[in-house]
């Protein structure tokens, strides 16, 4: 038997939008029907920001750090969260800083303190912001991992940012989303297929660690 050596399966998002229309028991058959499916699409991916951690959308850039500046932008509004942030020397030396939440920023008594730094506030804004403490005594290099935004679904024409393990729980998703507004009968069954396909997903995509056995000791008696 021949099998297709294809690999490269893919929804663009008019194919999405129709998958999810027809799980609604529907026909997409005006523009309208494509805008309001595609301004759903946008809304979900907000919400998968807001459900956690998108491995694929985890990147790593760097800011220079000058001497007698606290506080830095953060490239861009594309910029979701932080994850890991370290201070580069001159030298190439790593050091691992602590994040501060703003009220425990708020509470340093001085600010303007000189030196190594060892702590930061994100401060999460619309551009966001990075704050370090102490005030840098010289020149160094911020190196972090970020979340950065899942790319919007602009046109019915293009794929969408996501990798392939995601199409199942985006056409549930979507298919969710226009029942609320043009399939109510239809809610209940679509949010308990989109729930089950976005926890599936989301376990897949979850970092792999090795497994640690530690052995029950409690049945000892001294």
């Amino acid at each position: 038997m021949t099998t297709s050596s294809s690999r490269d399966f893919n929804l663009d998002v008019a194919e999405l939008i129709e998958e999810a229309y027809e799980r609604c028991g529907l026909e997409m058959r005006t523009g309208y029907d494509a805008r309001t499916a595609r301004r759903s699409l946008n809304l979900m991916f907000a919400d998968w920001a807001n459900r956690g951690l998108n491995l694929w959308t985890v990147k790593q850039s760097t800011v220079a750090v000058t001497s007698g500046t606290a506080s830095y932008t953060l490239l861009d509004a594309t910029v979701v969260d932080l994850l890991e942030v370290v201070l580069r020397n001159s030298s190439g030396t790593d050091f691992t800083l602590t994040q501060m939440s703003r009220s425990e920023y708020l509470r340093i008594p001085n600010k303007d303190n000189s030196g190594q730094p060892s702590q930061y506030f994100f401060d999460r804004q619309i551009n966001p912001t990075i704050t370090l403490w102490s005030t840098p005594d010289t020149s160094y290099t911020l190196v972090f991992y970020y979340v950065r935004r899942i790319e919007d679904a602009d046109t019915l024409v293009n794929t969408t940012d996501a990798p392939f393990r995601f199409l199942p729980c985006m056409a549930a998703g979507l298919a969710y989303y226009i029942a609320i507004k043009k399939a109510p009968e239809r809610i209940q069954i679509l949010k308990s297929i989109y729930e089950e396909e976005f926890q599936r997903a989301a376990a897949e995509d979850a970092s792999s660690t090795p497994l640690k056995l530690t052995p029950d000791i409690s049945y000892l008696r001294y």
